[in-house]
């Protein structure tokens, strides 16, 4: 199931054997004050600190559940570019009216006789908006989950940054008894088995449909999409790009391979999660360590500018990428890159 996913580009992380939460840090991570921000243990191949180490790449995929087949999986909602929609049945005492519906009033005089969970609130926002209710959704991935309820899959819009919730949220929330899992969390796979039961398919469709435009509407007005924010602009760095020329490799379609793949990890600055940053950085090493191995490129040189671009993305996180820059320079120097090769 792993595999599934990281195929159609879903970082994925281990989950506890049984369970629906991510499998438990080192030691060392479970030490009062320690954060993910300062760890190197995603970097080093370690699963700590969930969904942030959530991964792509195959041999980790395969050193993880490879070793440990019983781990379920969980996918990284916001690099995944997914915006979930968990429909809970829990038992639960029904709150004030005006909480069913954020910003929607429902006046004294209607009878909620019957109203009882998550599947009856969003079937209630859907018939408001003459929309068909996302538990319906025949169009797009639907997993059951053990408890009853329903996770229903969409894409997200591409760039946009939507934030999770959850139904009994008194700020942000999409309806009670409905959770919205997205940038900043995580959603167990379908084909997990966990100790309450398995999350199952429901129907035929195992691919996620476009999030519906009035689903998008909804998820913006009740806080799910923050405001529109236009960054400090930040150029690439030209240093490195000066660099490449110095160093030999700036002529012909190496240097602007190069050069264009650095650019594109500095670009990730503007983005500071879901821009796919480690795979952008891993193939800016790669093609690095095919220009050192060519002559074209002194290995310190390639160390730097790949390093300063990166730095330029993500700064202060040199446990992070640093990691990433070493093993792609150390797999593809082996491969001299040429004009006419592999670019």
């Amino acid at each position: 199931m792993a595999r599934w996913c990281a195929g159609r580009g879903w970082p994925v992380h281990p989950l506890a054997p049984g369970r629906k939460t991510p499998a438990g840090n080192c030691a060392s991570c479970q030490e009062a004050g320690h954060t993910y921000v300062a760890c190197g243990c995603p970097a080093a191949g370690r699963w700590c600190h969930g969904f942030r180490a959530a991964t792509l790449d195959s041999t980790r995929i395969e050193q993880w559940w490879g070793a440990h087949p019983s781990l379920g999986v969980g996918v990284a909602c916001g690099p995944a570019g997914l915006v979930i929609i968990d429909v809970d049945a829990h038992e639960r005492q029904l709150p004030d009216r005006n909480r069913l519906l954020p910003g929607i009033g429902i006046a004294d005089g209607v009878d909620l006789t019957g109203l009882a969970d998550g599947f009856h609130t969003i079937g209630l926002l859907a018939a408001l908006r003459g929309a068909t209710s996302p538990a319906d959704d025949e169009t797009t991935l639907r997993v059951r989950t053990p408890s009853g309820g329903l996770h229903v899959w969409y894409r997200a819009p591409h760039g946009q940054q939507w934030q999770c919730s959850t139904g009994s949220s008194g700020s942000r929330a999409l309806a009670w008894q409905v959770d919205v899992r997205a940038c900043g969390g995580y959603i167990v796979a379908p084909g997990t088995l966990t100790e309450a039961g398995p999350y199952e398919p429901v129907g035929a469709v195992r691919e996620p449909a476009p999030l519906p435009a009035w689903l998008a509407r909804e998820l913006e007005r009740t806080g799910h999409l923050p405001p529109a924010h236009v960054p400090t602009p930040r150029p690439v760095p030209p240093r490195a790009r000066q660099a490449v020329l110095a160093a030999g490799g700036g002529g012909g379609a190496v240097g602007r391979a190069l050069a264009t793949l650095l650019a594109e990890v500095a670009d990730c600055a503007a983005v500071p999660e879901g821009a796919a940053f480690s795979e952008k950085l891993n193939r800016a090493a790669y093609t690095a360590g095919g220009l050192v191995a060519a002559g074209h490129l002194s290995a310190d040189e390639a160390e730097r500018v790949l390093t300063e671009a990166a730095e330029h993305a993500r700064p202060g996180q040199e446990w992070r990428y640093g990691a990433i820059i070493r093993s792609g320079l150390g797999a593809d120097r082996l491969r001299p890159l040429s004009p006419g090769g592999r670019i």
